[in-house]
């Protein structure tokens, strides 16, 4: 076969052989394949790798779920115990009416641990989530082992009363006071209520025990 001696225009293809009919069908055939392919079976594929990915998001959204349905039971138990603890809390905080009292009995812990008061100022509430938080600035001086025995005390109130922003340093004395040490600190109570009716103001405790 020559092709030199084949009409090549597309309207005479009736004439040529049957093997370029068959090779012009192939590669109609691929061209019409190609575009198929090109103009919806890719999208197709996209579409598909999407709708699979949501499936595992899906698969992993639902794994989640059940886990949690299936730990509701220990959820709830836990929310019941963090309720108890909060209750219990909440009633370790003082009343308004409680507020006095108890800056007496931090007062009294410090004199009866063998401390002498230099300073004694409450401050005014600090508002936080469900309750409000009353600092107290306080400088004592003592022996370390008095100023552990007031720590110690404060940790032992009936309410919950914190020790912050400790600063101890030793003083220079004679006498009874050798080995004496100053310490400043933050004491902070907590109330449930935000509104404190008792002014805050300076209240120096002098004494020795």
């Amino acid at each position: 076969m020559n092709l030199s001696e084949i009409n090549w225009d597309i309207n005479a293809s009736g004439t040529w052989p049957v093997p370029i009919k068959a090779l012009a069908v192939v590669l109609v055939c691929l061209m019409v394949a190609g575009a198929g392919v090109y103009w919806d079976t890719l999208g197709q594929i996209d579409e598909l790798s999407a709708l699979e990915k949501k499936e595992i998001d899906l698969k992993t959204e639902f794994e989640g779920k059940q886990k949690k349905v299936a730990n509701l039971q220990d959820y709830r138990d836990q929310l019941a115990q963090i309720e108890t603890s909060l209750s219990i809390m909440i009633k370790q905080m003082p009343t308004e009416e409680e507020v006095a009292s108890l800056l007496i009995d931090i007062s009294q812990t410090g004199l009866a641990s063998g401390l002498e008061f230099r300073l004694f100022k409450p401050s005014a509430p600090i508002p936080k989530e469900f309750y409000s938080e009353l600092p107290i600035a306080i400088q004592v001086t003592g022996k370390y082992e008095e100023l552990s025995l007031f720590v110690s005390g404060l940790a032992a109130l009936p309410r919950i009363v914190t020790v912050h922003d400790v600063k101890i340093v030793p003083i220079s004395a004679k006498g009874d006071e050798e080995n004496a040490m100053i310490m400043d600190a933050t004491v902070k109570t907590y109330n449930e209520k935000i509104a404190v009716t008792a002014k805050p103001g300076d209240k120096r405790v002098r004494g020795k025990k």
